[in-house]
C-alpha cells in the first residue's frame, strides 16, 4: 500500500517541494493551504500528473477543528503514515523591543501551537511504522539577533516538542524528528520585509549560497522513510554550515 502523508502549508515553498518529492516515491499527500487556491491547484496538478493520489484543503492551521478536517480529508486516501508540520510565518525583521505582540502571538500560534495541533492529530491515528517531521530552523540555536528573536524561540520549542513526543510514541513504533534548515530561497523573505536576504546573507553561509527547497524536501523523504528507521528525536540540520 502507498504512504499516505499530511502536509502542513503545502502550497508553496518546502512544504510544495516535499509534496513533489513525495509523489516521486509513491506517496499519497493531503496538504493544507490557507489562502492561495491558485498555487494549491498548480501543486495539486503538478502531483496528479505523476499518477499520485492527492488532495487540498484550506486550513488555518490554529484552529484544531480544521485541523482535524484536514486529517480527515488524509483518512480518505488510507492509513495515514507520516506528517510534516511546515505551516509557518515570520514577521518584520527588526529589533526585539519593536516586536509588536500582534506579530508575537501569530508567530507563536502558527508555527507552535499549529504544529502540536496537527501532530496530535497523527499520534492519535497513526499505527506503528509512522514517521512525523516537523520543520525546525538554524536559527533555534543562533538566536537571530536583530532579526526575529522571537520566532527563533519557537523553533527552540519546535525542538524541544520533537524530542519530547519522540520519547512519548517511541514504544508505539512512530518516529519524531525535524528539519532545521538555514536560509532557503522561499517567499517567507518577502513576508519578513527583505525578499532578497537569501542572497544579501550568503556570504555569511559557510558554502557559500542560500539552500534550495528541493535540498530541505530530501531531507525531510529521507527521514519519513525506511532507510531513517533507527532515526527518533533528532534535528538534522540542513543549513550550508550556518
Amino acid at each position: 500500500m502507498n504512504p499516505v502523508t499530511v502536509i502542513t502549508g503545502g502550497s508553496r515553498g518546502i512544504g510544495a517541494a516535499t509534496a513533489r518529492r513525495l509523489a516521486r516515491a509513491g506517496h499519497h499527500i493531503a496538504f493544507s493551504y490557507q489562502r492561495d487556491r491558485a498555487a494549491a491547484d498548480t501543486v495539486l496538478a503538478e502531483l496528479h500528473a505523476t499518477g499520485t493520489t492527492a488532495v487540498a484543503v484550506p486550513v488555518d492551521t490554529r484552529d484544531p477543528d480544521q485541523i482535524a478536517t484536514l486529517f480527515a480529508a488524509a483518512a480518505d486516501l488510507g492509513d495515514l503514515t507520516g506528517l510534516v508540520n511546515n505551516a509557518g510565518v515570520t514577521s518584520p525583521i527588526g529589533p526585539f523591543v519593536d516586536l509588536d505582540p500582534t506579530d508575537l502571538r501569530h508567530v507563536v500560534d502558527v508555527n507552535l501551537i499549529g504544529y502540536i495541533l496537527a501532530a496530535q492529530q497523527a499520534a492519535r491515528q497513526m499505527p506503528a511504522g509512522g514517521a512525523i517531521v516537523n520543520i525546525s530552523s538554524a536559527a533555534a540555536t543562533l538566536g537571530s539577533p536583530g532579526e526575529y528573536v522571537h520566532y527563533a524561540a519557537v523553533k527552540a520549542g519546535t525542538d524541544a516538542l520533537t524530542i519530547g513526543l519522540a520519547k512519548e510514541l517511541a514504544p508505539r513504533g512512530i518516529r519524531v524528528n525535524a528539519v532545521a534548515p538555514g536560509i532557503i530561497r522561499t517567499d517567507i523573505h518577502t513576508l519578513s520585509g527583505q525578499p532578497d536576504r537569501p542572497e544579501q546573507t550568503a556570504p555569511r553561509i559557510p558554502l557559500g549560497r542560500p539552500g534550495e527547497p528541493d535540498e530541505i524536501a530530501a531531507a525531510i523523504t529521507w527521514l519519513l522513510g525506511p532507510d531513517a528507521s533507527y532515526t527518533t528525536g533528532t534535528i538534522l540540520r540542513v543549513s550550508g554550515g550556518l
